[in-house]
């Protein structure tokens, strides 16, 4: 591995980490739409990653970790987000007021499937694995200025 590499790599966990922190706060914001541009309540949006350009899958990696000198090299340079759907597995709030704009006929209010202890908890994880790429950045630049500063005397 190269010391650009490991640049690399920490600084698409950077940014996948942080394009995840910016869904996690549009789920936030929109915690109590009761209607978008469809008509309809408005969806939980989670992002997903993937290794990136990577030709060997990483668990197999770990099992053959003592085939790595070998030629099963692991050539995975970071991570990428893969997509962001709509959680449409869980399912919003009922909320029984009458006066509110959006009420069915009986009165209910169909509120997002967000849950913002949920989205907290995300939240916080999103931003300790942005600080353990920063970390590690951090760590990565260290070392290859300590070894230009052997060069120069």
């Amino acid at each position: 591995m190269s010391m650009f590499s490991a640049f690399d790599i920490n600084a698409s966990g950077m940014t996948a980490e942080r394009f995840r922190m910016d869904t996690i706060s549009q789920n936030v914001a929109n915690a109590n739409t009761t209607r978008t541009e469809d008509g309809t309540p408005y969806r939980r949006k989670i992002v997903v990653f993937q290794e990136k350009n990577s030709q060997t899958p990483f668990r197999q990696v770990l099992r053959k970790y003592s085939d790595y000198y070998s030629g099963d090299r692991y050539s995975g340079t970071g991570v990428k987000v893969t997509g962001v759907y709509e959680d449409n597995v869980t399912e919003g709030n009922k909320v029984y007021d009458p006066s509110h704009p959006d009420a069915d006929e009986n009165g209910y209010v169909m509120y997002p499937n967000v849950n913002i202890i949920t989205e907290f908890t995300n939240l916080i994880d999103a931003s300790r694995a942005y600080q353990a790429n920063s970390t590690a950045f951090s760590a990565s630049k260290n070392i290859a200025t300590m070894g230009l500063n052997m060069l120069n005397g």
